[in-house]
């Protein structure tokens, strides 16, 4: 099977695709990832080839910079982050900077079908165009239908430009979606088209053990790790708490920034989440799907601090469900941080939620077995379509 994977490049979107591909180039498939240059050194040891497409999200930003007045997004409620990004970054400037050197390589690779992740929009258009079937690989949960709806509205005219015409939320839905929520995180369903539940990250490589004193992990990913401010607000409330804390700023940060470190912390730029989520008390972190997604499979609660992006909706989630709390921006600051890491480890409901959170995920089906799924799913089709010829 020959599979044409279309990513926007950011690290966060890239990264939640590389275990199916892992294991599609390891079954015999031979599988290409198109995304912006920026990308290329993820998917390094996946096996899979890499073509750059598109210029990639710098140039998105500034081109719409260019349009405005202000600074984009400026004042927005962050329940409207989505609302107003993913039209005009992802779907009306992204899709066109990509959509032209898409159909080159398509045509030249001729794949059997096209996986792509949720912000990759010009993949459902591509995949009309060259009349193979498109997978939409979820890397949180599913979009606000409102959402959806106004990125069909934003990409509509490139379809037109090519003779077609979008099926409805930018053809996202339209074939195969493959969901990395469990069945009791997901509210919306998939509008139309068939799915696949995959289970959203590794199972843990140790059982769990929590330590008698309290661990708390803080991270704000890879994007928002350049609030410092942040992280020293973590740092002062939990200097004085019976527990330890471990940090980490990211590979492109220093630690030392950070310092002087109190006696009970120290500062990391990376450490393997899968290495440290199994003695982990608390998670502090700014919620995205990563860190969100890695703390359900180890049943871990979390404080989520979010920063921007989809860290709005992840942090509704893990509250919905009972698996933390949630700060939000105005809300941070030393004592506040303090009160919710210690309202967690008093009350045991927040962890029993998040180990049963943990139980369903460890039920879903690997990736390993969901790629034999795809690989059947996309040869049936296939035989469809040439019995209707």
């Amino acid at each position: 099977m020959k599979v044409l994977v279309v990513t926007t490049p950011g690290e966060g979107h890239v990264r939640p695709l590389l275990p199916l591909i892992s294991s599609l180039v390891a079954g015999g498939d031979e599988v290409v990832m198109a995304a912006g240059e920026d990308a290329a050194g993820f998917v390094a040891g996946s096996g899979a080839a890499f073509s750059t497409v598109g210029h990639g999200e710098g140039e998105w930003f500034s081109t719409l910079v260019g349009r405005t007045r202000g600074a984009p997004g400026d004042g927005l409620a962050p329940e409207r982050i989505h609302h107003y990004f993913l039209p005009r970054v992802f779907a009306e400037i992204g899709a066109d900077d990509m959509i032209e050197d898409l159909v080159a390589l398509g045509n030249q690779f001729e794949p059997d079908v096209i996986l792509f992740e949720t912000c990759a929009f010009a993949a459902p258009l591509l995949g009309d165009l060259l009349g193979v079937p498109s997978v939409h690989h979820l890397f949180g949960p599913i979009l606000d239908d409102e959402v959806m709806e106004l990125v069909d509205d934003a990409i509509s005219p490139l379809w037109r430009s090519f003779g077609r015409r979008s099926p409805g939320f930018a053809g996202a839905y339209r074939d195969l979606t493959i969901e990395i929520c469990p069945a009791s995180l997901v509210l919306d369903q998939v509008v139309h088209g068939e799915r696949l539940f995959l289970r959203p990250a590794p199972p843990p490589m140790e059982v769990r053990t929590v330590p008698e004193r309290p661990l708390v992990y803080a991270t704000l990913g890879t994007v928002m790790n350049t609030a410092s401010e942040v992280f020293r607000d973590i740092l002062s409330g939990l200097s004085d708490e019976a527990l330890d804390v471990v940090v980490t700023v990211g590979r492109d940060r220093d630690p030392a920034d950070l310092d002087p470190v109190p006696a009970n912390a120290r500062v990391e730029r990376f450490i393997p989440q899968a290495t440290l989520l199994p003695r982990c008390t608390v998670v502090v972190h700014h919620g995205g799907s990563g860190t969100t997604m890695g703390c359900f499979t180890h049943g871990v609660p979390q404080v989520v601090i979010p920063q921007g992006a989809d860290n709005f909706i992840n942090a509704a989630m893990v509250e919905r469900v009972g698996a933390g709390l949630t700060l939000l921006p105005d809300d941070v600051n030393p004592g506040s941080i303090r009160d919710a890491v210690t309202t967690i480890i008093r009350e045991p409901l927040f962890g029993s939620s998040a180990r049963a959170l943990a139980h369903d995920i460890a039920l879903m089906p690997g990736h390993d077995e969901v790629a034999q799924q795809l690989r059947t799913w996309v040869g049936e089709r296939k035989s469809r379509t040439e019995t209707k010829d």
